[in-house]
């Protein structure tokens, strides 16, 4: 399918998108973060997970909760919440790469993780050789995804325009900032084709949407 689009860019987002989200690497994120908070702020381990959340919800990452109301630095917090050793949970996915590499449009990465963590985890399915370029959560000061100014700026280091670029995640409000940018937007989720949505293609996983 998206072969046959007229496309310049994929713009694709990496957890919960690229492979599935029950493979244990989010939770294991999760658990660091918790871990980080109760240490770095002195509270319980349930009030760590609220805030976690909550900071998620509010700003996009625990992170920028956390440098918004307690004033830390971002290194540490990132370097700690991704040492979660993927290479445990993910192998090589031959088909993903045969997928991939079927695509001639260039293709990059866009997370709110890391480079590090996006070059383990690409590394571990053995598809880091499909990607041109990855755009993490440094790229623009640390702001995370959604932001229509973030994927802005990463469209003009791309040198391309919003109507030839697609952009691929499992969260809707990452595919609204998209939206509203005027790129074209496709969903990845397990109830993609169960519910009604507005994105211009949607599948239950990655693999499903380049098969549509």
């Amino acid at each position: 399918m998206l072969s046959n689009l007229d496309l310049k860019l994929l713009v694709i987002d990496l957890d919960n998108t690229l492979y599935a989200a029950d493979n244990g690497v989010f939770s294991r994120m999760d658990e660091k973060m918790i871990t980080y908070i109760q240490r770095e702020l002195d509270v319980g381990r349930d009030e760590a997970d609220v805030l976690r959340v909550k900071y998620w919800k509010q700003y996009g990452s625990t992170l920028k909760g956390l440098m918004a109301h307690h004033g830390h630095e971002a290194e540490p917090f990132l370097f700690e919440a991704h040492d979660v050793n993927a290479h445990e949970l993910l192998s090589p996915h031959p088909e993903l790469h045969k997928a991939l590499k079927s695509l001639s449009v260039r293709k990059v990465i866009h997370t709110n993780g890391t480079t590090e963590h996006a070059e383990t985890i690409l590394e571990a399915l053995g598809i880091r050789d499909c990607f041109d370029v990855i755009y993490d959560i440094r790229f623009n000061q640390y702001t995370p995804k959604p932001c229509a100014d973030t994927l802005l700026q990463l469209f003009e280091a791309e040198k391309v325009s919003a109507p030839k670029v697609l952009v691929i995640d499992d969260m809707e409000n990452n595919l609204n900032s998209a939206k509203q940018t005027g790129a074209k937007t496709a969903w990845v989720h397990p109830t993609a084709q169960n519910v009604a949505h507005k994105w211009d293609y949607a599948a239950t996983s990655f693999l499903g949407l380049l098969a549509t």
